[in-house]
């Protein structure tokens, strides 16, 4: 059970008690026609051969009150995809899915690119994106939701509580962010734990009392998967086609909208999935991948609010990183003891080491291309560009999946 302390910026919806998902579920369900909800599932074909996704689409079969499910599938061939077909074919909502790699789909790719319209390279970010668009196409949907395909310990009750406040018309949300705890028989969220929130406060540290700032410290599990949003925001949403994706959606909320519009919801006690590897050799995978890239994001919005960022800066933020971080090491050995769980010191130290360098390379990278802005344009931007572009999209995944 979580607490109730409201804290930071955003509106927490805590999970007080065993609410039975039944009955919330009811709840959405009375919802349905004000609110209809769409599922994006943003998935590898390796993922339909591991263990995850399976538990996945047998609890959400169970789900009462979904409009449409969208599979965005990435990483498959033609075979592959019919593989596809039959594997989500069990789901008894209406479902859809987009196969990335169709010819068709790659055509469309060449359009956005003779546009000089940018996006990116195969992977999550523009897997959702294309999701979204045709969502958006369809018609069908008031909601949408999207969460990662790899959630180990997966329940429906995760979808339920993501979406309700989207659901229920009686509230004023138009972007709600999923969050949970990251533990096992240790504590686990690195990234989250031991870069990202030293890093905002010591950025807190040395600019002082900056509202970007507080709005991302007041997030409890910033880089999590678990969305849903209305659709209205999906129109005017930019998302970054890199690791930094779901830094770069908040960083796109909070530049469209008040802060009373959002809110953070604790979806499910406990939360595992796939484990990227540390790459401590390699800065351009793993963690080290990821931090760089979140880093260089926070660097992007700071600097559009006027902050001047030189060598110097970026090393007294690594001194004062370092500080931070460390202080946190202390922090979770002793809330790790007391909840009789594993801490290895010096692994959590080898990952500050890391993210410490990420922080230099990022401030490198920045200086050398402040200009850098991996985002896909939103859907306004691209149906003004291509009035056909969405009426294409829907035609082609319809066509796809008779």
């Amino acid at each position: 059970m979580s607490d109730f302390f409201q804290n930071g910026v955003i509106t927490t919806l805590h999970n007080l008690r065993d609410y039975p998902v039944e009955e919330l579920e009811e709840r959405i369900n009375n919802f349905h026609d004000r609110r209809p909800i769409s599922l994006v599932l943003p998935s590898l074909f390796s993922e339909l051969e591991g263990t995850a996704l399976p538990k996945i689409v047998n609890d959400l079969k169970q789900v009462p009150y979904l409009a449409e499910i969208i599979i965005g599938l990435d990483g498959a061939n033609e075979e592959q995809f019919k593989q596809a077909r039959k594997f989500f074919d069990q789901l008894p909502q209406r479902h859809r899915i987009i196969w990335h790699r169709s010819p068709r789909i790659q055509k469309l790719y060449k359009l956005l690119k003779e546009k000089n319209l940018f996006i990116g390279t195969e992977g999550k970010g523009r897997n959702v994106w294309l999701c979204f668009g045709y969502i958006l196409a369809s018609g069908k949907a008031r909601v949408i939701a999207t969460h990662d395909c790899d959630i180990t310990t997966y329940d429906r009750k995760l979808l339920s509580r993501l979406v309700y406040p989207l659901a229920d018309p009686t509230m004023n949300f138009r972007f709600c962010k999923g969050y949970y705890s990251r533990v096992s028989d240790q504590l686990n969220g690195r990234v989250a734990r031991l870069f990202i929130t030293p890093l905002i406060r010591s950025l807190k540290r040395i600019l002082g009392s900056v509202d970007y700032l507080e709005y991302l410290d007041s997030f409890r599990y910033p880089l999590s998967g678990e969305i849903a949003l209305l659709t209205g925001v999906a129109w005017r949403l930019r998302l970054p086609t890199d690791w930094g994706l779901e830094i770069g959606t908040l960083n796109e909320i909070y530049r469209n909208y008040a802060k009373n519009q959002m809110c953070q919801v604790d979806i499910l006690d406990q939360y595992d999935h796939k484990h990227q590897r540390l790459s401590e050799d390699d800065p351009n995978a793993g963690l080290a991948k990821m931090s760089i890239d979140i880093a260089k994001s926070f660097y992007r919005v700071l600097a559009s609010m006027g902050v001047v960022f030189t060598d110097q800066f970026f090393r007294t933020i690594k001194a004062t990183y370092l500080r931070t971080a460390l202080d946190f090491v202390e922090k979770y050995n002793v809330d790790a003891t007391i909840n009789g769980l594993k801490y290895e010191r010096h692994a959590e130290e080898k990952a500050i080491e890391v993210f410490l360098r990420s922080i230099i390379i990022a401030g490198d990278q920045f200086l050398a291309n402040p200009m850098e802005l991996p985002m896909i344009p939103s859907w306004n931007r691209v149906s003004s560009a291509l009035p056909g572009f969405l009426n294409d999209l829907y035609a082609i995944v319809e066509d796809e999946n008779k």
